[in-house]
């Protein structure tokens, strides 16, 4: 039998087969999108950006997602999976609403800059966000909150959640008085001893803060 002749040393190898290709999906696309806003930004997010990053054409991208808004929208979806609402089926409402806040802060305070996005963006499009809310409000409801004050408190405390993130990736001089020090000996003085707590003060104002909100709510449902 007569047999192929060696490739000679050095010679480009035949590829066997077709090329590989992405082989795109709803996940993929989505968190391609998410490592580009957190990298860069808002502004760094474009359907021609996701699909360089991801080796396709943008052509081939708008055949999985129609427009950026529902890109945003599956961003959305794999953000919030990582908050858990499911405490407020076994936990009483004020550790419920604890353990919620600080997971939710947590995942928020390792993606920033999506803040300004999704605290505005509709859930239409966003089902694990819309089953964390009526979570939520399941919870409330089940403690006797009148159902017209429950979505006012939960975006009251994701509002302190939100602002919670941002200030934990603020830097850790932000209150340094520089070349006015000695000009505020009371702010000073707290700042000093807040300091010498060693607990990071964004970590001891979310925590302070939580504390009072929830009280604060609970104590508005046991007046009724």
């Amino acid at each position: 039998m007569k047999q192929e002749p060696a490739t000679p040393p050095g010679a480009p190898r035949r590829r066997a087969g077709r090329p590989r290709s992405v082989v795109l999906d709803r996940d993929l696309i989505a968190r391609a999108a998410l490592k580009l806003v957190v990298a860069g930004g808002y502004s760094t997010l474009t359907m021609s950006s996701v699909a360089k990053s991801l080796g396709v054409s943008p052509s081939a991208l708008y055949n999985h997602v129609e427009s950026k808004q529902e890109l945003m929208q599956w961003i959305q979806e794999i953000v919030m999976d990582g908050v858990d609402s499911s405490v407020f089926e076994t936990l009483p409402l004020d550790e419920a609403l604890a353990e919620w806040a600080v997971t939710y802060r947590d995942i928020f305070t390792g993606h920033a800059p999506l803040i300004p996005l999704i605290a505005v963006l509709p859930v239409s499009g966003s089902p694990r966000t819309q089953e964390m809310y009526e979570k939520v409000a399941a919870g409330f409801s089940r403690s006797g909150w009148n159902q017209a004050e429950i979505v006012p408190a939960i975006v009251a405390l994701e509002s302190f959640i939100f602002g919670s993130a941002l200030d934990a990736t603020a830097p850790l001089d932000i209150f340094d008085p520089g070349e006015n020090a000695g000009r505020m000996p009371s702010f000073e003085g707290a700042l000093a001893a807040q300091r010498a707590t060693g607990e990071h003060s964004a970590d001891a104002a979310f925590h302070l803060g939580l504390r009072a909100i929830i009280a604060g709510l609970v104590a508005k449902a046991g007046k009724r």
